[in-house]
């Protein structure tokens, strides 16, 4: 027997002679089986091999081997999803962690990657084995607060490894001004969602994904909370940005490469292996119908509705991309509903409820008619009782409100849903069997509960965790964030820049000397996702000392060459507690311009309405006038313009959401517009050292009275803006140094 001791001692791999590699704890009580000269991890400690520790049988037959042996209490604890865990974790804040008895980790002495009370708690006592983490150190702390915990999870019960989660962590847009190479301390950054729909390439999505797959797996994850493929009909909705976009075809292309690539472990028959990572695609049956464009996070925006009867068009990108790969793991492994109400979609039970609770959705769409039996988890925090009015970031258990905790989860579970984001407590979990028990019958809820598990043990089983989830630390450290995968991303990163006015061919600015003026940036107060209020303040759009790399740089816009203006779009707040104080519903329009906007042109009505906190049911606007918190974009604009007279202004632009460019463009010489990249990205596009390639995955509104016309259900239903070159701003459009691209993308892609 071939065993391979890490380098701290804690934990030792085996190799199998024509078998996976074998990974085990010191001191976890985990023996080694060998049977026909092959070796098999005693995961129950019984000294004989039990089929689900058959490393050579099918993933389902070892899951429901597994599955049938785990009382109530274990299959419970797999249900539950824990709250972001952060590694080292800190003693404040949302999801808080402490060390031995309640202490930092500085006063414990402990090293980084020590498991927290709260996540010992979580593997003991809630029998938790889905684990959501977001900031980590790096990837050495990574990989060592991974074997912790595994180790860990080895010791208890039969043995059930954790299966970590993440959300999208290789967004460009957070991740610094400069692109730098830094292995093991950070993963490469791409372009996400819409960015990578800009560049019209599934294929780059795929190689993407399967250099994020890599990454993921070498920081202990092996479950992804993505991709996001709800069709971005709303042009105001919050998630915009993180979608594929409004084309059908595309936003399904995107969907299938981005689970191809996460999924597939080559080499093996089914797929399936040590680089795969679940992809669980979000949000069924597509949330990006949102009324008004507000986000169904907030019980403010909780409806989606569908105004064009276009509510089918939304399962797509699920139906035909997410759902029929072209790779051998052949579907995606998880999904998840969105929050939102799907409003008037039920045609068979009448209920107007949260797309979790919804029997029509999950059960009757989700799992009758399309077949889906893959693992189906909630939206974060939806079982809860919700709180006091509609502002609030409270749980979200929209149309149940009357129920008990435990009847939600009764309720969601005998819809066919596997799995509670979020919940960390299993108690609502049990009273739910035993309410189960009392109206369907024990043996009924046993086997309910059984087929959850089956699901999510197969995903683990898939994955190789059961054999070996553990790490080496120096090999984590050598691919997280090497060379070849962050020069991957940031070519990826170029390559979703839209180019859409060049006046008189100005760009490149590849002359020497160019002296440029960068205005420094202003934003007002504005809520933080979380509606966590941020400060107003200044600061700078990008570091002087990159500009200094490029440009020479100046103080004033009347010593400028060229000035460069960096922007984002409009960013307002779609309810306001003051309107509702002073007798209004609360209800303001979203605006994609800067200047204050009033709806003068609205639907009179809301189509949705009807609230248990709210004594109407009307959540119409019109007539109501909203400011943009980042009005100063514009005037930064405008002001430099006005300021360098006949001299050209660039602006770069990042979208969060379309924006309206006539408050803008003809003050502007070049526009180029971005969905969240690096800023040397932009510096190296503007000044020649790459050539812009990206089309535009939506399209820009000629006014806020066609956004208003456009139905949120309904794709491309705006009129675009022509700007004064004659070009316009409509999905597919984009330039290059030679003007206008016409080539197979947007041939391929048109709406």
């Amino acid at each position: 027997m071939n065993k391979k001791l890490s380098k701290d001692g804690r934990v030792y791999w085996i190799e199998n002679p024509n078998g996976p590699t074998l990974g085990l704890a010191e001191g976890s009580g985990v023996g080694v089986l060998e049977q026909d000269g092959l070796f098999f991890k005693d995961l129950a400690k019984t000294g004989t091999l039990l089929p689900y520790e058959d490393w050579r049988l099918p993933a389902e037959e070892r899951a429901k081997d597994l599955a049938a042996r785990l009382t109530v209490e274990e299959i419970a604890g797999l249900m539950l999803y824990s709250p972001h865990q952060m590694v080292p974790a800190v003693p404040f804040g949302p999801f808080p962690g402490t060390y031995g008895d309640g202490k930092t980790l500085e006063e414990s002495g402990e090293q980084p990657w020590a498991l927290t009370d709260q996540q010992k708690k979580l593997l003991e006592n809630d029998n938790i084995r889905h684990i959501l983490a977001t900031r980590m150190e790096n990837a050495q702390v990574a990989a060592r607060w991974n074997n912790e915990l595994q180790a860990k999870a080895e010791s208890l019960s039969l043995g059930v490894p954790v299966n970590t989660s993440s959300d999208p962590r290789h967004g460009a847009s957070a991740s610094g001004a400069e692109y730098k190479m830094g292995a093991g301390s950070d993963v490469s950054k791409w372009p996400e969602g819409m960015g990578m729909s800009a560049t019209f390439s599934p294929e780059l999505c795929r190689q993407f994904a399967e250099i994020a797959s890599k990454e993921y797996r070498a920081l202990g994850i092996a479950t992804a909370l993505s991709p996001q493929i709800d069709l971005a009909t709303e042009p105001r909705w919050m998630r915009w940005a993180d979608t594929f976009g409004e084309n059908t075809r595309l936003a399904a292309d995107m969907a299938r490469a981005y689970c191809d690539g996460m999924q597939t472990t080559v080499g093996k028959e089914d797929g399936w292996g040590k680089d795969s990572v679940n992809a669980m695609a979000k949000h069924w049956p597509g949330g990006g119908a949102c009324e008004g464009g507000r986000d169904a996070h907030y019980a403010w925006g909780k409806y989606a509705v569908y105004p064009g009867n276009n509510f089918a068009e939304h399962q797509k990108p699920f139906l035909e991309g997410a759902f029929k790969l072209d790779g051998p793991t052949r579907t995606a492994a998880a999904v998840m509903p969105y929050y939102s109400v799907s409003w008037g979609q039920d045609p068979v039970h009448g209920e107007n409820v949260g797309n979790s609770y919804s029997k029509y959705m999950i059960h009757d769409l989700l799992r009758e008619k399309y077949g889906y039996d893959g693992v189906v988890c909630t939206d974060w925090g939806i079982t809860g009782d919700h709180g006091e009015g509609v502002e609030g970031f409270n749980s979200r258990c929209w149309g149940v409100e009357d129920m008990t905790e435990a009847e939600r989860h009764l309720r969601i579970i005998m819809n066919g849903v596997d799995q509670f984001g979020g919940n960390a407590d299993a108690a609502p979990v049990l009273e739910a069997y035993r309410l189960g028990c009392e109206q369907y019958g024990e043996e009924t809820m046993r086997k309910r509960f059984e087929e959850s598990a089956v699901r999510l043990l197969k995903n683990s089983f898939r994955c190789g965790l059961f054999e070996n989830p553990y790490l080496d630390p120096e090999e984590s450290a050598r691919v997280v964030g090497n060379e070849a995968y962050c020069r991957a991303g940031y070519e990826a990163q170029l390559r979703s820049v839209v180019l859409v006015k060049n006046k008189d061919s100005l760009l490149p600015l590849d002359r020497p000397g160019i002296k440029v003026y960068v205005p420094m940036r202003h934003m007002d107060a504005k809520p933080a996702f979380f509606r966590t209020p941020e400060p107003a303040r200044d600061y700078e759009a990008v570091p002087r000392n990159l500009l200094e790399k490029y440009f020479t740089v100046v103080d004033t816009p009347e010593e400028a060459d060229v000035g460069l203006v960096f922007i984002d779009s409009p960013v307002t707040n779609p309810y306001s507690p003051q309107d509702r104080e002073a007798g209004g519903n609360g209800y303001l329009p979203v605006s994609l311009q800067y200047r204050p906007y009033t709806a003068v042109h609205a639907r009179e009505h809301s189509i949705a309405g009807g609230d248990p906190y709210e004594d109407f049911t009307d959540r119409g606007y019109r007539g109501k006038t909203v400011k943009a918190a980042n009005e100063s974009d514009l005037e930064a604009i405008l002001d430099t313009k006005a300021r360098m007279g006949d001299r050209p202004v660039v602006v770069l632009a990042q979208l969060s959401n379309p924006v309206v460019p006539a408050e803008f463009e003809a003050a502007a010489d070049g526009i180029l517009v971005h969905f969240g990249v690096q800023a040397q990205a932009l510096l190296d596009l503007i000044t020649g050292k790459a050539e812009p390639s990206g089309l535009l995955p939506c399209q820009l509104p000629r006014d806020m009275d066609t956004v208003e016309a456009q139905f949120e259900d309904v794709a491309f239903d705006m009129i675009p803006y022509t700007d004064a070159c004659g070009n316009t701003y409509d999905f597919g459009f984009g330039l290059n140094w030679s003007g206008v691209i016409r080539d197979e993308r947007n041939a391929k892609y048109t709406k």
